[in-house]
């Protein structure tokens, strides 16, 4: 097979799988979709986004995808939730703990968008606890984050997800959360 003709058929591939030249047409969202009403119906304010406390920056955007560094359960006064799950932080602390983390987090994708509604879809979450050795209820843990997604995004916040126990976590803090979030160009 010559060179030129494999070339035809890759690009021919490519296009049937949808890897071929860009659109021209812009993507938008869906009318109905406004995760900015939504965090109103839920009387959520989203703080200043929390800087990062060493040699990194809150997030990276390459092509549609945003990839935002870890975050944890800060509150607007600065104090954070601490502790280890298990010993000294019930699952319920934990996830109040997670789902506060979401709100750092959507203040941190505001701050990069301008508008949560250039949101496509929360693609990968993952949720790290600072726990006991023989505290095996990681996930019910980030269900305070993953619960909030959905009830911001609907359906586009369901998400791929880890939840994973951790010996410590940066300044004792009881969770730490990082994610991968798809957006409208």
């Amino acid at each position: 097979m010559n060179k030129a003709y494999r070339l035809i058929l890759l690009f021919l591939i490519g296009l049937a799988s949808g890897c071929g030249a860009p659109s021209t047409e812009k993507e938008i969202p869906e009318a109905g979709y406004d995760p900015e009403a939504r965090l109103k119906e839920l009387n959520i304010t989203l703080p200043e986004p929390p800087s990062p406390v060493a040699n990194y920056v809150n997030g990276v955007r390459v092509g549609n995808l945003i990839f935002l560094a870890g975050k944890g359960p800060k509150r607007a006064d600065g104090s954070e939730i601490t502790g280890k799950l298990g010993v000294d932080v019930s699952i319920e602390e934990g996830y109040e703990g997670a789902r506060l983390t979401a709100i750092n987090q959507l203040a941190v994708l505001k701050s990069m968008l301008g508008n949560l509604n250039k949101v496509k879809r929360i693609v990968k979450v993952l949720g790290m606890v600072n726990s006991d050795p023989n505290f095996i209820d990681q996930p019910k843990v980030i269900n305070g984050f993953s619960d909030l997604m959905v009830d911001v995004f609907g359906e586009r916040g369901k998400h791929a997800r880890a939840a994973v126990g951790m010996a410590s976590l940066p300044r004792g803090q009881a969770v730490e959360i990082e994610l991968v979030v798809e957006v409208y160009e």
